[in-house]
């Protein structure tokens, strides 16, 4: 499919994902047509054939009859395979776009977007809800011509009897009162268990994820009782929408089953007095479920539109500014930035959002009349930062310490534009971050987290995700400056190997070895170490604390460390207490002046 470019307006809406399928869904409808009308045909000429043989003579009508039944029926099953073809077709090409499509938006989202969603958010918009509004349009299709298929045998039907037709209108309207009344209760519990669903869904994903944390300190049981509580949350709401629709249907089906009843019994009547044909009462009786087809139908149908509705509104909310917020950047392209840093007079608050479910209802009255809806509420905020200031020189290694909570992550996620700053500026090479666009920010800074994702890929394909470009000796050296080739070339498959979905066939300290190794490849200007060498053991530790030493002069190193061991040969540490820099210097200069430094030095290494 080509590239296209979508503006606001077109993402919230499916139909923009369907039209260079149109003609293909055309012919869909029409299958579905003359698979229906092959249906009616059918069932009329059956009556015919019920007629003809009470007559004498009526075997060479009825073989005719007969003959034309069984082309109608070779033909509708033709119809019925192709609509299937056509509907695999296309359907599976227009979820891998939605699924792409949505995933690109994820990856725009801003980093205190993903801390204020849990993940089955995200999974359920990115991969369940286009699955389920593609199957739910072609359902549309289906049950409205179901509906009309009934329609026009009722229609049909009541030609025969205006009393007849009296009767059925009746129930029509009954029917219909009730059906309207089940779709209204249902829209409002249906959004409530997708919420409750999805966290279900973040429970599981996080309880799979961390198995061994929860064996390792004895969790189960504590877990067990808390995913009972939430299972159990979401069975009795499910259980809750469910009944309702029971209570609603029971009840529409007992008047339409009653109803349908009488209608026979009236026909029986008319046909003792004569004024009913054999024929019209084996139409009538064998159609007996054309109400209840259509009632169904139409409650289905509004069903449908209902699980559309909130599918789209879930899927294209990742593109709300308001409660997923994405990246801001600017157009400037810089190739290479100098690596010299300077945070100027920069305030930072870091605040929590507590997010409101807004109904399918309330969302189309949002388009509708073209307002926003007040769906975020300040919960909290924390004053991280007020009018910050320091400079890194470039090539220089410089690190930050300071106790937990002191501000030294946020500094990173504000270098890195994880985070956008309140007021004030962060410059690189003398230019405002703000100004830079994506590629000019991203390419020229690598960072390494204290706990890195691994894909479910091989040792070689997580490296080359950073540089695709890199030949095996480029990879061969990433490896060996991230003290983690030694390993690599003891496996059975070398660099080939898989190391399994979050590298669970790796050790801790493997994982951030292969996470240094992939940053190192990219060769950027400003390499950021954030705790990453936490899960090393002491040698693994020296190895990539001289692998860093090798690296000074010819890159801008920051690092953020509790183990102070890890930074006695950089430049300069920022020793940070509360969000200020209470001291900067070496780390001898610190040691000698700073009592709480030197304390939590010797605390370390009693």
């Amino acid at each position: 499919m080509k590239e296209k470019t979508k503006d606001k307006k077109q993402k919230i809406n499916i139909w923009f994902y369907l039209k260079d399928y149109k003609w293909w869904i055309a012919l869909y409808v029409l299958l579905t047509i003359l698979a229906g009308a092959c249906s009616i045909l059918m069932t009329i000429l059956l009556a015919n054939v019920i007629e003809i043989i009470t007559q004498p003579d009526f075997l060479k009508k009825a073989l005719v009859y007969m003959a034309i039944i069984i082309g109608l029926t070779i033909f509708q099953r033709g119809c019925y395979y192709f609509l299937n073809i056509v509907y695999f077709k296309c359907s599976n090409k227009i979820m891998a776009t939605l699924n792409l499509d949505l995933a690109k938006q994820a990856f725009k989202l801003n980093s205190k977007t993903y801390n204020s969603h849990d993940t089955g958010a995200f999974v359920q918009r990115i991969v369940e809800d286009p699955a389920q509004i593609v199957d739910n349009l072609v359902s549309v299709v289906d049950m409205i011509m179901s509906i009309m298929t009934a329609l026009i045998m009722l229609i049909y039907i009541s030609t025969l009897n205006i009393w007849v037709a009296l009767m059925f209108v009746f129930l029509v309207v009954v029917a219909g009162l009730i059906e309207t009344k089940r779709v209204v209760v249902r829209r409002k519990n249906r959004w409530i268990t997708r919420k409750k669903h999805d966290g279900v869904h973040s429970l599981t994903t996080e309880i799979v994820r961390s198995e061994k944390d929860i064996k390792s300190l004895g969790l189960e049981e504590k877990l067990s009782q808390v995913s009972g509580e939430k299972y159990e949350d979401y069975r009795k709401q499910r259980y809750k929408t469910d009944k309702k629709d029971v209570d609603f249907w029971s009840t529409r089906n007992l008047i339409i089953n009653l109803g349908t009843l009488l209608v026979v019994v009236f026909a029986i009547w008319l046909m003792d007095k004569g004024l009913l044909t054999l024929a019209a009462f084996m139409l009538i009786y064998s159609n007996r479920d054309s109400l209840w087809n259509l009632i169904y139908s139409a409650g289905n149908l509004s069903n449908t539109f209902v699980n559309i509705k909130v599918c789209q509104k879930r899927m294209f909310s990742l593109f709300d500014e308001d409660e997923f917020e994405t990246e801001k950047f600017g157009t400037k392209h810089v190739d290479n930035l100098i690596g010299d840093v300077e945070f100027k007079n920069v305030s930072f608050t870091f605040r929590e959002y507590e997010y409101k479910s807004v109904s399918a209802e309330d969302f189309s009255k949002k388009n509708k009349n073209n307002k926003d809806i007040k769906n975020k509420k300040l919960v909290s905020e924390n004053k991280i930062f007020n009018k910050l200031c320091f400079k890194i020189e470039p090539n220089t290694t410089v690190a930050f310490v300071g106790k937990s909570g002191s501000g030294k992550s946020t500094i990173l996620n504000l270098l890195t534009k994880m985070y956008d700053v309140d007021s004030g500026k962060i410059l690189i090479g003398g230019v405002d971050i703000k100004t830079l666009d994506k590629e000019s920010l991203r390419k020229n800074i690598s960072l390494v987290n204290q706990f890195p994702y691994i894909f479910d890929m091989t040792i070689k394909e997580n490296l080359i995700l950073a540089k695709p470009e890199a030949s095996e000796e480029e990879l061969k050296l990433a490896l060996q400056n991230a003290s983690l080739w030694e390993f690599v070339d003891s496996l059975p498959k070398g660099i080939e190997t898989k190391v399994g979905e979050g590298g669970i066939k790796l050790s801790g300290g493997q994982k951030q070895r292969l996470a240094i190794a992939r940053a190192l490849l990219r060769n950027s200007n400003i390499l950021i170490f954030d705790e990453s060498t936490s899960s090393l053991d002491n040698f693994a530790q020296n190895d990539i604390k001289a692998t860093i030493d090798n690296l000074k002069g010819t890159s801008t190193i920051v690092i953020v460390a509790h183990r102070l061991s890890t930074i006695k040969d950089v430049d300069k540490i920022f020793f940070l207490d509360a969000g200020v820099i209470v001291d900067e210097g070496t780390f001898d200069e610190l040691f000698e002046r700073n009592k709480v430094f030197k304390s939590m030095f010797l605390a370390e290494n009693i």
